[in-house]
């Protein structure tokens, strides 16, 4: 293990020394930010399943869903320069999205997977969501899948594309150049929607958790769910090629750190403004904490909150995200990060070896439990 951790986060460091040691994390990396600086920068284990790459300090992996975090980032700076309203309808921006009884949805329901738009009609394969433009096209020519507004249905893949081709039409850039241009590179932060050919070397190798064998076919084929996460299904070791690393799919294909995660997210911990710069006002942040849902959700079935571009504390379902003023999300197979505006701390978690379920791991858990004691006091 590499890295620095300040005393009054030595328990952070103990419980993320004993996961590597102990051979539980294949390689994974761990930051922490308070008052936009970090306090935790920690890394360790291997980049591969052979162990013959240890984890550096710029080592990339796929961060599924964190990404979506960017990508609300990225709208919200947009909303902060006037150029773009979360309550404005979609099909102001993007005049194709209003098909098929879709001309009153928000961009905020976008924001908070509560459009109806939650996947894309079959018959689809991965490969087809890489040609970002044409994805997003089929998603304008559908119909809703629910009556828009009235309840979340994660946007497990098509996230990205539906803002994506927001931020297209407002700026004439394709979102991860905007990303790129706006946020990563004027902060110095190593994270990518689409990932340049030669930094892909740089990327660790993705171990799939070990998932019971499952019929697809005991799924009602017109349920939400179904459509959502199996049209198309997503496969691990496509995952691990330059295709999907290079394509810009901001639902759940960014690469990244939790260095660079905690960097860019501290935007929001650090209210708005990071190395001198103000990005976003305290009016922008204020609404990522209006409440869009509350309940279980559709795509996913469980009990999730979502404010605008971030999911809010559900006890039930991330028991070690803290309360209050606090915005989070997870990625697949157990990358976190997690914004406390109460005490201005970023955590942000990113790691190789995949656990099963949809939302965090014990090993995420255990890391934010050591976190939020340091900032908060032990439960």
């Amino acid at each position: 293990m590499t890295g620095f951790c300040a005393d009054e986060f030595d328990s952070v460091r103990a419980a993320f020394a004993e996961q590597v040691e102990s051979g539980a994390e294949l390689g994974a990396s761990l930051c922490v930010t308070v008052d936009g600086e970090p306090v935790v920068d920690l890394w360790g284990g291997y980049a591969d399943p052979e162990k013959t790459r240890p984890w550096a300090s710029d080592t990339l992996v796929n961060t599924f869903s964190i990404t979506k975090t960017m990508v609300a980032l990225s709208v919200l700076l947009l909303v902060d320069r006037g150029e773009l309203d979360v309550r404005q309808k979609v099909a102001h921006y993007w005049p194709e999205f209003a098909a098929y009884g879709k001309a009153d949805i928000e961009v905020r329901h976008l924001l908070s997977h509560t459009s109806g738009v939650s996947g894309w009609e079959a018959p689809i394969v991965l490969a087809d969501i890489y040609d970002t433009d044409a994805a997003a096209d089929r998603l304008a020519a559908q119909q809703p899948w629910w009556v828009p507004g009235t309840a979340s249905g994660y946007h497990a893949m098509n996230y990205g594309h539906l803002l994506g081709a927001v931020v297209k039409r407002v700026t004439g850039r394709p979102l991860g150049r905007f990303f790129a241009e706006e946020l990563a590179q004027p902060l110095g932060a190593d994270f990518h929607i689409g990932t340049a050919a030669e930094d892909l070397g740089r990327i660790a190798t993705l171990e799939p958790p070990e998932l019971p064998e499952f019929d697809q076919s005991l799924l009602p084929q017109d349920s939400v769910m179904f459509k959502t996460l199996f049209q198309p299904l997503l496969d691990f070791a496509e995952c691990g090629t330059p295709a999907w690393q290079q394509a810009e799919l901001g639902g759940m294909g960014g690469h990244g750190n939790a260095r660079s995660i905690a960097r860019l997210q501290s935007l929001v911990s650090n209210g708005g403004e990071l190395s001198g710069r103000k990005f976003l006002s305290d009016k922008t942040i204020d609404l990522i904490f209006e409440q869009q849902s509350d309940g279980v959700d559709l795509a996913i079935m469980l009990p999730l909150r979502f404010g605008i571009g971030y999911g809010l504390p559900q006890p039930q379902t991330a028991p070690h995200v803290p309360d209050g003023r606090v915005c989070w999300w997870a990625g697949l197979g157990g990358a976190m990060v997690v914004n406390d505006l109460d005490h201005r701390v970023t955590f942000a978690y990113a790691m190789n070896r995949m656990a099963p379920g949809l939302i965090g791991s014990d090993r995420a858990d255990g890391y934010l439990k050591a976190t939020f004691d340091a900032v908060r006091g032990p439960a």
